[in-house]
């Protein structure tokens, strides 16, 4: 079959999407798959790298929130896609660096060959997917209403708050807000 007939085939990313598999060499050097990385409440996948400033922005409150998520039997992933020969910041040592630094709790893997970020139809970084725990997509946006800027006095944390309803059985807001960042670096 060619490419061009699966890529016609693929389901849309959109509310109720099956989570796509992976297996990617994480920062701790063992490989992550989609059935590790996910908890028993559910699975956050984080679209990201090392260079974004909307990353850099959010990094504390990424690492705060997915430490609270995971307390809630949440799994979490990060997943760097970026093309590192034109972005070396992005690179596996320097991505090693980073999870280090800031005690990720969380694998931080790469996805070398992007296809990853194509299968989930990523754009930006960072971008955040929720998925309950059938890994079926509930939430795709942003991380909260701050940005890359300090989270608001009384700002939403809206896809944490979106997952912990995840986790009790709640149910889970419709509207939901894109994500805003850099643009995933694709390779030529």
């Amino acid at each position: 079959m060619s490419q061009a007939a699966v890529k016609d085939q693929k389901q849309p990313v959109g509310p109720g999407w099956k989570a796509a598999d992976f297996r990617l060499k994480g920062t701790d050097g063992k490989y992550c798959t989609l059935a590790e990385a996910r908890g028993p409440k559910g699975l956050v996948v984080i679209f990201m790298c090392n260079h974004c400033p909307y990353v850099k922005g959010a990094l504390d409150r990424i690492v705060k929130d997915m430490g609270e998520l995971k307390a809630l039997g949440i799994g979490i992933i990060a997943i760097s896609s970026n093309d590192v020969e034109n972005y070396p910041d992005d690179s596996f040592e320097n991505m090693q660096k980073l999870a280090a630094s800031k005690s990720f709790p969380f694998p931080y893997a790469y996805d070398e060959t992007q296809d990853v970020a194509r299968a989930y139809d990523a754009v930006c970084t960072p971008e955040f997917y929720g998925f309950d725990s059938n890994l079926k997509l509930v939430y795709h946006g942003r991380l909260d209403e701050g940005g890359k800027n300090p989270l608001p006095l009384g700002g939403k944390r809206e896809l944490f708050e979106v997952m912990k309803a995840v986790a009790s059985g709640g149910t889970v807001p419709s509207k939901q807000e894109a994500s805003i960042g850099c643009t995933i670096k694709w390779k030529s």
